[in-house]
């Protein structure tokens, strides 16, 4: 691989923290309303289907809803991404919590299908839609604004931090799930409980949207917004006509850090209640241990990327993540290792996911940056995340390895496509001033 030679890292003010810090925090409570469903699926297809339906189509429609939040982010993160690269980060940064937080709000007041009747699904589903579209602003808008304000030499640090804060997300939704699961019975989470997480996330975005009136612009967006006055090509017609070359392997590597948080947060601990038997508070409280590890193995990661560049770590984690998903289910299966630690490492192996960002912001120049994330993450995530839970689901009957068999092949995946456009093709995405400032 072509040896690249790196700025002198400047250092991290702490205005720079402080904007890190306020960018995650709002991420994660944002991405806590988005994931909350997915730690209630079993409670809510109980809810919110006929009772006579069997038990596994019930949660498969319930996983069905949920997925469908996936489908919607395209749309909703193409069209956000252009007023990012129009008119600015900040502004689309700060709507796409408060799209997150009013259906989450909806979800925890509306009627169930024994007061309504179908009519319970279909307006839960519309829910997800719109949180579907808010997400797919989110992340893209998040891994740039972030990406932009970072001090040279510390992007895949900053970037690392900021997944963290996404995943922490992942980890409040379990905590809360774990704490209604040891505080309320069964038959209370399913006459009233259920509603409270959904509540809470409508207070979270709340509070998501106050923290981010105390962001700034990017330095990157004011000073292209000043040279720009004139342009009217569309930003999304930019990158289809300028960087064709650079969708491919962003699409790929989205795949495979879908692979990653669809195996360790949305796969793992319904498998553990449904084919080995766990009770929900146990589960709960495991995919707990495995996200803590998960966010800092984001940050280690991201670190690292700083230190030998983003496509040497996709290579690394490329191989990690199979090996820790291996591991955890071999504690599952034939209690190789304590599950708790075996989830541990699983979370630490699962660093790809804090890799990722540094390659996507390298890809794009900082005209149509936003705009090139989103068209190709959110498309591939929606196809991705949509299909594959519900492909697991279908398929952990016939073996339990059915998740590391998958996550071997994404793997193989991400090796592949490191070492084809990063070695044999020599992409720069690391953060030198071409990459920063836009190739």
């Amino acid at each position: 691989m072509t040896a690249i030679l790196r700025p002198r890292p400047q250092p991290i003010s702490r205005g720079d923290y402080k904007t890190l810090g306020l960018a995650a925090l709002g991420g994660a409570l944002e991405i806590y309303d988005f994931i909350i469903f997915v730690f209630f699926a079993l409670t809510l297809s109980q809810l919110f289907f006929p009772p006579e339906m069997p038990e596994w189509l019930r949660l498969l429609q319930s996983f069905g809803i949920f997925v469908t939040g996936y489908l919607a982010r395209p749309l909703g993160g193409i069209l956000m991404a252009h007023f990012a690269d129009k008119l600015g980060r900040k502004r689309v940064f700060s709507l796409s919590i408060l799209m997150m937080a009013l259906p989450c709000l909806l979800i925890g007041v509306m009627p169930t299908y024994a007061d309504i009747g179908y009519w319970a699904p279909l307006i839960l589903l519309a829910l997800r839609i719109l949180q579907g579209a808010a997400v797919g602003g989110e992340v893209p808008s998040a891994w740039v604004f972030v990406a932009e304000h970072a001090p040279k030499g510390h992007r895949g640090y900053a970037l690392g931090v900021l997944q963290a804060g996404l995943t922490f997300g992942y980890l409040i939704g379990a905590l809360t799930a774990t704490w209604l699961a040891n505080v309320y019975s069964h038959a209370e989470i399913l006459d009233f409980a259920w509603r409270i997480p959904f509540l809470l996330g409508g207070v979270f975005g709340v509070i998501g949207v106050w923290l981010r009136r105390w962001l700034s612009e990017t330095p990157v967006f004011m000073a292209l917004h000043a040279q720009r006055e004139g342009m009217t090509e569309l930003p999304l017609r930019a990158v289809v006509r300028g960087h064709r070359q650079s969708l491919l392997p962003a699409a790929l590597l989205t795949c495979v850090l879908t692979s990653a948080v669809v195996t360790l947060v949305v796969i793992t601990p319904t498998v553990m209640q449904q084919r080995f038997g766990m009770s929900a508070s146990d589960t709960f409280a495991l995919s707990s241990v495995g996200i803590v590890f998960l966010n800092i193995g984001c940050v280690l990661a991201g670190m690292l990327v700083d230190r030998i560049g983003a496509w040497r770590g996709v290579i690394l984690y490329s191989l990690l993540l199979p090996l820790g998903v291996g591991l955890l289910y071999a504690s599952l299966v034939i209690q190789w290792l304590p599950i708790s630690l075996a989830y541990a490492l699983a979370g630490l192996a699962c660093g790809i996911v804090g890799v990722v960002p540094s390659v996507m912001v390298g890809l794009f120049p900082a005209t149509i940056r936003v705009s090139g994330i989103s068209l190709t993450y959110n498309i591939s995530y929606a196809l991705w995340a949509s299909t594959t839970p519900l492909a697991l689901i279908a398929l952990m009957p016939w073996s339990p390895w059915v998740c590391v068999g998958y996550c071997v092949i994404m793997g193989a995946v991400g090796l592949m496509t490191a070492l084809f456009f990063g070695l044999r093709k020599g992409m720069q995405v690391d953060d030198t001033a071409a990459a920063h400032c836009g190739h």
